[in-house]
C-alpha cells in the first residue's frame, strides 16, 4: 500500500547468435521494460554502438504502413474493433502474405475514383460560381476572348463608372455584388485600367467555354451530378470493404506491430561485433520466471544477472501497486504525474475520497441514477479508448453510486425531499418553504476535512524526505520543515480552540464541538510554544517560506469550504428551477386548466427538462472539479513530487492475436 511494485535492475547478454531468442522470450513474457542504450561513443565504450534491426523490419515496416494507411481510409484501428474473435498470430501473418496485395489493390482503386469524384465536384462548383455573373450580361462566351485590339475586362465593382474613351460596357446590380464588363481599344486599355483601379474594380477570369452562359453552366451542372453519383458509389462500396476487411486488418495491425517492435529492438542495446548486453527493469516477482525462460530459450548460452550497483531511484520505471478498487484512479493519478519509485503513492486516497467528496458535493438521488445512466450508455464508447477508458467508466460508476448514497442521506431528489428527513444534514433552502439547511454544520465538516488532509499531507511529506533524499544535512532540515508547517498549524488551532469556544461563536451548529477554553492559559503557552517552534524549523529551511504562512495555515484549509458551498448551490439551482416551474407555470395551469394551461405546462415541463439539465452538467463539472483540485493543490503540494518513469514493458498487449 502507497508503494510501487519493488523493480530488479537486470544485466543479459548473450552471442549475436542467441539475440533473436532473448528478443523474443523477453516479449512473450511482457514484463521487461527496457533502458535504451545511449552511452555510445562515450569513454569507456569504444568498440560497443547500438544493435541494428533484424533483417525482415524493413519489410515488416512497409507492411505495416499499408495496412495503417488502409484503416485510414476506413476509419479504423485496433483500438476501434471490439467482439473481434482472437485467430492465431501464422494465420494472420498468412493472411497478409495472400490478401493484404488484394486488399489494397481494392482499397486503392476506391479512394482513387473517390479522389477523383471528390476533385471533380470542387471543379464543377468552382465553375459554375465563376460563370454564374457571366449569366447577367447578354454576351455568348465566345466573344470574350480571340481580339488583337480589344481588351476585355471583367470583374466586380462598387458602383457603375464612365469611361471618357469610346467603350463597350455591361453593368449588372446583383446581390453578391455589382458586375461589370468592359470592352475597350487596346489604345486605351492602360487608362481604362487606372479608372478602374481607382473604381475598386476587382477582377475575375474570362470564361473559357463556347456558346451560352446558360449552356456552359447545365454542362456543368450535368457533370457534377455524375461525380456526386460516382461520390456516392465510391463511399459505399468503400464502406462495403471496410466492413468486409475492417476485423482483419486490426489483427493483422497488432501481429506487426507486435513483429515490427521486435524487430526493431536490437536498436536499444548495445552490442560489439560478437555479443549483446541489454540492461532493464523486472518487477521483483518476476525475475526467476524471466532467468528460467531465457535460459530455456537459449539453452543455457545466457548470461542474466542482478545489477547490484548503486541504483538512481529517480531512474527506476514505476508501476502502479494498488488493489482493485483503486486501479481506475490511477488515470487521475497520471494526468497529475507519476511517483517517484521511492515516493509514497496516494492513489488509494484519492480511489477512496474522489467519488466520496463527489457524492457529498451532488447529493442527489435523481442526478446520481442519471449519472448512472449516462456511464452505462457510454460504456462502449468509453471502453473503445482502451484501459484508460475502462477506468474512467469505471471512476463515473463510482461518482454515480457515492451521489445516489449520499442524496438518501441528504433526502434529496431532483431539489425534492424524500418520504423521510435528512440522516446526515438538510441542505433544503428556504425557497418555496420553510427547510433551513445545516449550512454551519457543513461548513465546519468541510473544514475538518480540510485539517485532516492538510496534516496528513505534511506527515506524508516527511515520510517522503526519510525515504528519497540523501543521509546528511539537507534531509535533516528538509522533514523538520515538513514537521514545522505541521507543528505551526496544530500550534494555530490549538491557540485558536483555547481561545475560542467555537460551538457557542458559530451560531446554528448542531454538532458538538468540545469547548477547550476551560484550560485556557496553558493550552494557549502548548499552542504558541508549538508554532514558535514550527516557525524556527521552516526558516531553518528556507526562511522565504515563512511568507507562505497565510497560504499553507489558512487559505488551504479554508478552501475545503468548497465541499459545502459547491454542494449548496447545485440544491440551491435544483430547487429555484423547481419552484419557477411549478409557481409559474404547472400551479397556475392545474388551478384554472384550459388550452393556455396545456401550454402553461408543456413551458413548465421544458423549464424543469432544461434546468435539471443545466444543474446536470455543472453538477458534473462542481463535483469533479473541486475534489480534483482539493488533491492536486491543498494536498499533493504538502508532500507529492511526481515525475517518476512510466513503467513500459517490452511487448504488446494482445486482444486480437495470439502465439
Amino acid at each position: 500500500m502507497f508503494q510501487p511494485k519493488p523493480m530488479t535492475h537486470l544485466l543479459i547478454a548473450a552471442s549475436k547468435e542467441q539475440m533473436a531468442s532473448v528478443v523474443t522470450e523477453l516479449y512473450r513474457h511482457r514484463v521487461f521494460h527496457i533502458t535504451d542504450f545511449v552511452d555510445q561513443g562515450k569513454e569507456g565504450y569504444e568498440g560497443v554502438k547500438l544493435g541494428v534491426p533484424f533483417e525482415n523490419a524493413g519489410q515488416l515496416s512497409s507492411d505495416l504502413i499499408k495496412i495503417r494507411s488502409i484503416e485510414n481510409v476506413f476509419q479504423t484501428s485496433p483500438g476501434t474493433q471490439f467482439d473481434v474473435p482472437v485467430r492465431p498470430a501464422e494465420t494472420i501473418r498468412a493472411a497478409i502474405n495472400n490478401e493484404l496485395p488484394k486488399i489494397e489493390s481494392e482499397v486503392s482503386t476506391l479512394t482513387a475514383k473517390r479522389s477523383n469524384a471528390e476533385t471533380k465536384i470542387r471543379e464543377c462548383e468552382q465553375r459554375i460560381n465563376e460563370l454564374k455573373p457571366f449569366a447577367l450580361v447578354p454576351v455568348e462566351l465566345d466573344l470574350y476572348r480571340g481580339y488583337e485590339s480589344l481588351a476585355v475586362y471583367a470583374g466586380y465593382v462598387e458602383k457603375d463608372i464612365d469611361f471618357a474613351f469610346p467603350s463597350e460596357k455591361y453593368f449588372a446590380a446583383g446581390k453578391d455584388g455589382n458586375f461589370l464588363v468592359a470592352f475597350v481599344e487596346s489604345a486605351n486599355a492602360q487608362e481604362a485600367e487606372k479608372v478602374l483601379s481607382d473604381a475598386g474594380f476587382i477582377s475575375v477570369s474570362l470564361p473559357t467555354e463556347t456558346g451560352t452562359v446558360q449552356a456552359a453552366i447545365d454542362k456543368y451542372n450535368t457533370e457534377l451530378v455524375q461525380a456526386k453519383a460516382d461520390l456516392a458509389d465510391a463511399s459505399a462500396k468503400i464502406l462495403e470493404a471496410k466492413a468486409k476487411y475492417a476485423d482483419l486488418l486490426a489483427a493483422c495491425d497488432e501481429v506487426l506491430s507486435c513483429d515490427v517492435e521486435r524487430a526493431e529492438a536490437p536498436l536499444r542495446f548495445a552490442t560489439t561485433e560478437e555479443a549483446f548486453v541489454l540492461d532493464g527493469w523486472v518487477p521483483y516477482d518476476d525475475v526467476a520466471k524471466i532467468e528460467a525462460g531465457l535460459t530455456q530459450a537459449t539453452g543455457g548460452k545466457v548470461y542474466v544477472t542482478v545489477d547490484e550497483d548503486e541504483i538512481n531511484y529517480d531512474e527506476v520505471p514505476v508501476e502502479y501497486n494498488n488493489p482493485a478498487f483503486a486501479k481506475p484512479a490511477e488515470v487521475l493519478m497520471d494526468l497529475y504525474a507519476r511517483p517517484k519509485f521511492k515516493e509514497l503513492d496516494p492513489t488509494i486516497i484519492l480511489s477512496i475520497m474522489f467519488p466520496l467528496l463527489f457524492g457529498v458535493i451532488v447529493g442527489d438521488v435523481g442526478y446520481g441514477l442519471i449519472y448512472l445512466a449516462l456511464a452505462l450508455v457510454g460504456r462502449k464508447l468509453l471502453m473503445r479508448m482502451g484501459e484508460m477508458g475502462a477506468k474512467a467508466f469505471k471512476i463515473i460508476l463510482g461518482c454515480g453510486i457515492s451521489t445516489v448514497v449520499f442524496g438518501l442521506l441528504y433526502s434529496e431528489i431532483f431539489g425534492l425531499s424524500l418520504p423521510w428527513h435528512s440522516i446526515l444534514f438538510s441542505r433544503h433552502l428556504p425557497i418555496g418553504g420553510d427547510h433551513l439547511p445545516q449550512v454551519m454544520d457543513l461548513l465546519v465538516i468541510s473544514v475538518a476535512i480540510g485539517v485532516i488532509y492538510l496534516s496528513v499531507g505534511w506527515i506524508f511529506g516527511m515520510i517522503n524526505h526519510a525515504r528519497m533524499d540523501h543521509k546528511g544535512a539537507h534531509r535533516t532540515k528538509a522533514i523538520l520543515g515538513k514537521f514545522g508547517w505541521f507543528a505551526m498549524f496544530w500550534g494555530m488551532l490549538i491557540i485558536l480552540f483555547s481561545l475560542i469556544d467555537i460551538g457557542t461563536f458559530i451560531a446554528g451548529i448542531t454538532i458538538p464541538l468540545p469547548n477547550l477554553t476551560v484550560i485556557g492559559l496553558p493550552l494557549t503557552i502548548v499552542g504558541a510554544v508549538l508554532f514558535v517552534l514550527g516557525a524556527v524549523f521552516v526558516a531553518r529551511e528556507n526562511p522565504l517560506d515563512l511568507m507562505e504562512i497565510p497560504t499553507n495555515l489558512l487559505s488551504h484549509m479554508l478552501s475545503f469550504c468548497r465541499i459545502a458551498a459547491v454542494g449548496l448551490s447545485s440544491v440551491a439551482i435544483a430547487m429555484v428551477v423547481n419552484f419557477l416551474a411549478m409557481e409559474f407555470f404547472i400551479g397556475p395551469a392545474l388551478a384554472d386548466f384550459s388550452v393556455v394551461g396545456v401550454l402553461l405546462i408543456i413551458v413548465g415541463v421544458l423549464v424543469l427538462i432544461i434546468g435539471h439539465a443545466l444543474n446536470v452538467v455543472l453538477g458534473v463539472i462542481g463535483g469533479a472539479l473541486h475534489p480534483i483540485r482539493l488533491h492536486y493543490v491543498e494536498f499533493f503540494t504538502k508532500f507529492y513530487q511526481g515525475g517518476g518513469v512510466i513503467y513500459k514493458p517490452f511487448g504488446l498487449k494482445r486482444k486480437l492475436s495470439e502465439e
